[in-house]
């Protein structure tokens, strides 16, 4: 037979993997189950040209850039992947910034959901390890 301190320092690592484990399973099956509204948000159909127009003409680009990739000093990025539209849609509304709320009376949701359909549809933006300006160390650069 062991002793008691024998045991539980035999079994230590044991109990520490088996918990760790556990904890590691929980947060995946957590991860995997949280879609963050995307299974119940409903399908948009919005015309992107349409938007950008609208984009363009109720003056967003101000703020939130010509495409959407926002400035840290006057709103933040909001394309091409913006929150569900139903989040969109609530934040415009009600803003909790500083941008001014945009009521249906300004703005239809019929709008919004071409606005929507323009940020969706912008491209990715390049991976910064494939700018040769942001790769380039200072010896590598060519002088003007």
């Amino acid at each position: 037979m062991f002793c008691k301190s024998e045991r539980t320092e035999r079994d230590q690592p044991k109990v520490h993997i088996i918990v760790l484990t556990l904890l590691l399973v929980g947060a995946y099956s957590i991860a995997q189950d949280t879609d963050y509204g995307a299974k119940s948000e409903p399908i948009v159909r919005g015309n992107a040209q349409k938007g950008k127009r609208l984009y363009d003409s109720y003056g967003c680009y101000q703020c939130h850039g010509g495409q959407g990739q926002g400035s840290i000093l006057t709103g933040p990025r909001i394309g091409p992947n913006p929150t569900g539209f139903s989040g969109f849609v609530s934040y415009i509304r009600q803003p909790a910034g500083e941008m001014p709320p945009y009521t249906s009376k300004v703005v239809t949701d019929a709008e919004l959901a071409d606005i929507f359909a323009f940020l969706t549809g912008l491209p990715q933006p390049q991976d910064a390890k494939r700018i040769p300006l942001l790769t380039a160390g200072p010896n590598n650069q060519k002088k003007r």
